[in-house]
């Protein structure tokens, strides 16, 4: 009971962070800056811990974070050149000369994983800012928060439908060897429920934003997007604990384990998320 209570108070307190912070672009920045550096300083912690890897924990930290806040200085229109990655580029860079001089039994090891750290969550994080901020026709940038609030909304209306599902439902595996828990009835539940969520969306955003960004039917493909990509996200981390041998990426969130506990579905949703509307202004 306590721990439920303790899981619900952080919970609550996870959400409304979120919901915030989309209601101010420099908000979002400082969050989601703050947390790509704890889920990198996280990751490179964990990994540390097998036999023969030893990654530089610090520098990964600091040049996932300014990844992320150099792209979104780029999408926001702050900084009006790619100029400002070099500085990241050169860190990547030194992460693979300093190896040279380190004298580690295996450094490839400590390569594979620090790129992994870059690519796995600097990189995925880094695309809400492409999400955030759309150019107008007049060539103005305007933060839109809209997007990626209902890349969170969706993912957490799969996870809340897909635990109601599958309690009630679930018989048939999803995906056993990698996560026992989850059944394919409880994952159709959750997409059904983020499917009618799109569509509320779509009908009433014009209402609810003053804009009309996507159709009905687009708003239900981006559900679908999510909804698919997030539950790979989450089977991807499944996999990464299960292969280091470990229960849950961290404690600093109480009831809810980690960083990369609570952000993997959006760290394969983001950036499909990105894919898919791209890909709906080509056709």
């Amino acid at each position: 009971m306590k721990n439920l209570i303790v899981r619900s108070i952080t919970g609550i307190f996870f959400v409304t962070a979120i919901v915030v912070c989309f209601m101010d672009d420099f908000a979002m920045e400082f969050l989601f800056a703050l947390v790509t550096g704890l889920s990198v300083w996280e990751f490179c912690g964990l990994v540390n811990n097998v036999k023969g890897v030893q990654v530089n924990r610090f520098i990964n930290t600091v040049a996932a974070v300014y990844f992320f806040l150099a792209m979104g200085g780029f999408c926001n229109g702050m900084v009006q050149t790619g100029a400002v990655f070099i500085p990241y580029l050169l860190t990547v860079v030194y992460l693979l000369i300093s190896e040279l001089y380190t004298k580690a039994a295996n450094p490839v090891n400590n390569w594979a994983y620090s790129m992994l750290a870059q690519m796995y969550i600097a990189l995925p994080f880094s695309t809400i800012n492409i999400l955030a901020f759309n150019a107008t026709s007049d060539g103005q940038i305007v933060f839109n928060y809209i997007v990626p609030l209902c890349v969170f909304i969706f993912l957490w209306a799969n996870d809340t439908g897909a635990y109601c599902s599958g309690s009630l439902f679930g018989k048939h595996k999803l995906f056993p060897r990698v996560s026992p828990g989850k059944s394919w009835e409880g994952s159709i539940g959750g997409g059904i429920l983020v499917l009618a969520i799109a569509a509320g969306i779509g009908c009433y955003e014009q209402e609810l934003t003053g804009n009309h960004l996507l159709s009905i039917t687009q708003w239900m493909g981006l559900g679908l997007v999510v909804v698919v990509f997030g539950t790979w996200g989450d089977l991807v981390e499944s996999l990464f604990k299960r292969t280091l041998g470990i229960k849950d990426s961290g404690n600093i969130l109480p009831g809810h384990g980690g960083m990369l506990d609570r952000f993997d579905s959006s760290l394969m949703a983001m950036p499909t998320a990105v894919i898919y509307l791209y890909t709906l202004t080509l056709f």
